[in-house]
């Protein structure tokens, strides 16, 4: 558990890439469909696919070459480093996939395939499911067996998806001329996507930095701990991210064709069900936290620590939702240095300082308590932009 925990910085940095450009390029690709400008988002979505390649194959390269030293900067111990190290270097082979693979799932959803997206997603997380067991338990893999499961599972997804695109009946699909990096499309996919980007880059950045302040109050235990839980929380975010990759690509197209009522519609309705989600987690983690826990295979130590990490990490939770979808709201419909200020607020104004501040007076659980601070905080600082946003609008229709 600690190990993978030190080496999750790395898959959110893949998640950071693929949505950066994911997601800029099948907004922009909304944008342009629901104006009428076919040609223009279908050389959106060709630039898209061409920095994912390159982006993945960069990211292989530079974690394979610095492997080692890139671990002990995220916080690997002598006891954990040889673990982390295992899992990484085959995971890494994965990476080129894992961006592609997330990456061309949101040009799927903007094209109007979100079953096929789905599918081809769930296929993946079915394959990595069953091959996890047989590999780590039949095969005696170890932490080899999950990290070739991960690849594995990955590669399968991106097939799935590429076989959508093989087709010539769809609007986007493999053609010749789309595949340039013209720089006016790059920059505007990248300022568009540059929220979930900086949003998922600011989590890697906390990773490390709890990871050190765990090191300095709990040691690897309280890492073990926090890897438990991460993953449970994660689970419910991913749930989040899922309402708001759906609801983008609406938005988007409503907006571009001045059916403003429509995105709105959408907004509501897309909060209400991440609040669902969110307070789902929140009760799940303040009355059955031993249950989840014990899934890991945790001992009666670690799911000591774990149990009360989960309780104070969630008491807030319920806010979480609605502020990720607000910030998401912003950047469908283009105005992207909004949607980059609140990805940044939670993670780096709120979080970082109080992960500074806190352990200071309550040691590990100063920790833990950083969490649903800079989660109310941010809350209330989407609720205040959203608020500033209807206000100029009405002025503007009055």
């Amino acid at each position: 558990n600690a190990a993978t925990n030190i080496a999750f910085p790395l898959s959110i940095a893949c998640t950071a890439i693929s949505l950066l450009l994911g997601i800029g390029a099948a907004s922009n690709f909304s944008l342009h469909l629901g104006a009428g400008e076919e040609k223009k988002a279908v050389e959106y979505a060709g630039t898209g696919l061409c920095l994912m390649a390159i982006c993945g194959i960069a990211l292989f390269l530079v974690t394979t070459l610095f492997l080692t030293p890139m671990l002990k900067f995220f916080g690997a111990t002598p006891d954990v480093l040889p673990y982390a190290e295992e899992y990484t270097r085959i995971t890494a082979i994965g990476f080129p996939f894992l961006i592609a693979n997330t990456g061309i799932s949101k040009l799927i959803l903007a094209d109007g395939s979100p079953r096929y997206s789905m599918t081809s997603m769930l296929a993946g997380a079915i394959v990595n499911t069953i091959l996890d067991p047989l590999f780590i338990f039949i095969f005696q893999w170890g932490i080899q067996g999950a990290a070739w499961a991960t690849v594995l599972s990955q590669t399968i997804a991106l097939c799935m998806q590429a076989h959508l695109f093989s087709r010539p009946t769809e609007l986007l699909h493999f053609r010749r001329g789309i595949y340039r990096l013209r720089l006016d499309i790059v920059r505007q996919c990248i300022a568009i996507g540059m929220s979930p980007f900086l949003m998922n880059s600011c989590a890697c950045l906390v990773v490390l930095v709890v990871n050190r302040r765990l090191l300095d109050y709990g040691g690897d235990m309280a890492i073990g701990a926090y890897g438990i839980v991460n993953r449970v929380v994660f689970l419910f975010i991913t749930v989040v991210f899922g309402l708001v990759q759906g609801m983008q690509p609406i938005v988007g197209y409503n907006w571009g064709a001045r059916k403003d009522h429509r995105a709105w519609a959408v907004l509501r309705l897309t909060i209400a069900w991440a609040t669902l989600v969110t307070v789902s987690a929140m009760i799940i983690g303040e009355f059955f936290p031993a249950n989840v826990i014990h899934i890991f295979g945790a001992g009666e130590e670690l799911t000591e620590k774990a149990v009360r990490a989960y309780r104070i990490i969630v008491s807030m939770f319920p806010l979480v939702g609605a502020q990720i979808v607000m910030g998401n709201f912003f950047q469908s419909i283009g105005h992207a240095a909004k949607s980059i200020f609140l990805s940044v607020t939670r993670q780096l104004l709120f979080l970082v300082p109080s992960l500074a501040l806190l352990p200071h007076w309550w040691g590990l659980d100063g920790v833990w308590l950083s969490m649903p601070l800079s989660d109310s905080v941010s809350f209330f600082t989407a609720c205040g932009m959203m608020w500033y946003l209807v206000i100029r609008l009405r002025k503007k229709h009055a």
